[in-house]
């Protein structure tokens, strides 16, 4: 039986895959662990009223498992672990936090007009480290085998080098090489192409949240 999941729907296409990558996170999990499921595409604009009765927070993704609805990624994500624990893909403690704060600093530099802030060397910082990491430990964040982590990683960096090429003109250092070998491991995976956004639908979902 097909597990059922809300996800973000596209940015002026409701009917197509959304650019969140929470929701990407969860669907590569299901794809790496060959879970059957089933999407609903939310428009968050115009939410369904089914969907506000079983989730007032409005948030996506959210997953159903025993006639519950379950939101939060990290969350769903443990859960999926617990319930399908093959292949397992929870990190050892040490590498769960690498690369954490990477979302949040591409974000701050993303919607930053000022050049002298700071966002942009935080930004460089983390992926500095996430490349030193990989020089060390990879080719994944666990080393030979994919993991929980790698699965979060791959669509912020997918995130990051589609918005900050259209909005800013900016790419990861071709000095990080391992950041760049990492991205196109990542990148290339069956999991990652089958569940990933379209290109002019990830600029859609963030043109509204850049203002210049």
């Amino acid at each position: 039986m097909a597990v059922e999941i809300c996800v973000k729907a596209a940015t002026g296409a409701p009917d197509i895959l959304g650019d969140c990558p929470f929701c990407h996170r969860v669907l590569m999990t299901l794809e790496k662990k060959n879970v059957p499921y089933k999407t609903h595409l939310i428009n968050l604009d115009a939410k369904p009223q089914w969907f506000s009765e079983v989730n007032p927070e409005g948030k996506v993704p959210i997953i159903k498992f025993d006639d519950k609805w379950i939101a939060d990624s990290d969350v769903i994500v443990g859960i999926i672990e617990e319930k399908y624990p093959n292949p397992p893909l929870t990190p050892p403690p040490e590498v769960s936090s690498v690369g954490s704060k990477i979302l949040p600093c591409f974000v701050k530099f993303l919607k930053s007009k000022d050049p002298t802030d700071g966002s942009e060397q935080a930004l460089l910082d983390e992926l500095k480290a996430l490349d030193e990491h990989l020089k060390n430990k990879g080719p994944y964040v666990n080393g030979e085998n994919i993991c929980a982590v790698d699965l979060s990683l791959a669509p912020k960096l997918y995130h990051l080098d589609v918005a900050l090429g259209h909005f800013k003109s900016w790419a990861i250092p071709e000095s990080l090489t391992h950041v760049h070998n990492y991205k196109k491991l990542l990148l290339s995976r069956e999991s990652f192409q089958k569940t990933k956004a379209a290109e002019k639908y990830m600029i859609a979902g963030w043109e509204p949240k850049v203002t210049w």
